[in-house]
């Protein structure tokens, strides 16, 4: 949230149990621009935001993997 952002989105969560969370943002072509997150976290509810003055207009994604789950979800940066 929001969508699309510029330059700065939140993006939130629910962890169940602690678990192993990494959260990382790719460009369109794949590469990974950013990884937010990468650690241990208790149970409970998170924010998590990413500043994109550094980079250019586009589409990006973020992945969000936790036990053994994963979910992608699309973002569009509009200068």
């Amino acid at each position: 949230y929001p969508n699309p952002f510029n330059p700065v989105t939140y993006i939130e969560f629910a962890i169940p149990k602690s678990s192993m969370v990494k959260l990382t943002i790719y460009n369109v072509q794949g590469r990974v621009v950013e990884t937010i997150v990468n650690s241990e976290l208790s149970a409970g509810n998170y924010k998590a935001d990413w500043n994109a003055a550094n980079y250019s207009s586009g589409v990006y994604y973020y992945k969000l993997e936790a036990e053994g789950n994963v979910a992608a979800k699309k973002m569009l940066l509009i200068k």
